[in-house]
C-alpha cells in the first residue's frame, strides 16, 4: 500500500507526462503545453492564466537552463513554490 505522500509524487509525475510531448521534446513542456497545464490544473492557484504575458513570464522564470521548453525538473519548481506559498493557507483553514 503506497502512502498519501508517494500517491502525491506519482500525481506530480502523471500530469507532467499528460501534457508534455504533445509536440516536441515528450519530456519538456512547450509554451503551449504550459500554459494548458496552467489553465487546467492550476486555475485556482494561478487565477486561470490566460494572459498570454504571464505565462511567458512564468515560462522564463521556470525555464532556468533557457531552451525555451519547461523540463520536470523546472516544472516541481514551480509546485513546490505554490506548495510553500499555500501552506499557511492550508494549514490554518483545516
Amino acid at each position: 500500500m503506497t502512502s498519501q505522500l508517494e500517491n502525491a509524487m506519482e500525481a506530480l509525475i502523471a500530469v507532467f507526462h499528460s501534457y508534455s510531448g504533445k509536440e516536441g521534446d515528450k519530456y519538456k513542456l512547450s509554451k503551449k503545453e504550459l500554459k494548458e497545464l496552467l489553465q487546467n490544473e492550476l486555475s485556482c492557484f494561478l487565477g486561470a492564466q490566460r494572459d498570454t504575458e504571464a505565462v511567458d513570464k512564468i515560462m522564463h522564470d521556470l525555464d532556468e537552463n533557457g531552451d525555451g521548453e519547461v523540463d520536470f525538473q523546472e516544472f516541481v519548481v514551480l509546485v513546490a513554490v505554490l506548495t510553500v506559498a499555500s501552506n499557511t493557507f492550508f494549514w490554518e483553514n483545516t
